[in-house]
């Protein structure tokens, strides 16, 4: 088993002439490791991630995916994805696109899984029926985390994964990701909700302007600050990271 399910080691970036983006960016996620990544809009989370699985170029710094080289197509076949602006095939039905997505994880599609699955998440079986243009927001969400949920892979890389969902959906989704680490998986996600970061993660990464402002247990993240709350832990982290430029 390798050592880590993630490691980036000062990956940097920028577009153009422009800032960066990535600012010497280092951490690693463990296997078995429920890790998020949290920052305000613009601090680099979602480039990360794409420089991450190869969908955006980092001239500087290195990534490997479970001891490979994300630059490698052979280091994403361990992991399923599910973007923050999530928009599968309008013309596809809800169960054209979990078959869809079966086979690009090159595994059978199992009609009696994938109805469990939308029933643990409370998405009716109706829905396997209908085009997913008739799908409203949540019902959109539901369906791309049941199909990650459904690829059955040893990471999950999880964009903004409680978009969109009432209070009900969120803490079904939070079932699934329990189970998911019972079963010994790998999350690395992406909130702006910090008490879902609070109540999920072993660990955490706060980005800011691109670089990493903290990286730890929540709890250290806390008594780092001296507050009573994750919110104003983690405002102090940003501040402190603002006023200190490197």
């Amino acid at each position: 088993m390798h050592s880590f399910a993630l490691h980036f080691d000062q990956v940097s970036k920028r577009y153009g002439h422009g800032p960066m983006i990535l600012d010497r960016v280092s951490f690693d996620v463990k296997p078995g490791e429920f890790f998020g990544l949290a920052g305000v809009n613009g601090a680099g989370k979602t480039s990360l991630i794409k420089c991450m699985l190869d969908l955006a170029d980092f001239p500087f710094g290195q990534i490997s995916i479970f001891g490979t080289s994300s630059r490698r197509f052979e280091a994403r076949r361990r992991l399923a994805f599910l973007p923050e602006r999530f928009m599968p095939p309008h013309y596809l039905t809800g169960r054209d696109f979990l078959r869809m997505t079966a086979e690009l994880h090159q595994r059978a599609y199992d009609e009696t899984a994938s109805l469990g699955m939308c029933e643990r998440l409370d998405l009716t079986h109706d829905a396997m029926n209908r085009p997913v243009r008739a799908f409203s927001k949540g019902m959109t969400q539901k369906l791309g985390l049941a199909a990650a949920f459904l690829a059955g892979s040893e990471l999950l890389v999880l964009d903004e994964p409680m978009s969109g969902l009432d209070p009900k959906a969120r803490a079904l989704v939070k079932d699934q990701l329990f189970a998911l680490r019972d079963a010994g998986r790998t999350l690395f996600f992406t909130s702006h909700q910090l008490a879902d970061v609070e109540e999920i993660c072993d660990r955490i990464a706060v980005l800011h302007e691109g670089r990493v402002a903290f990286a730890g247990a929540p709890k250290a993240l806390l008594d780092s600050t001296g507050v009573a709350t994750l919110e104003r832990a983690f405002l102090h982290a940003i501040e402190s990271t603002s006023r200190n430029p490197t």
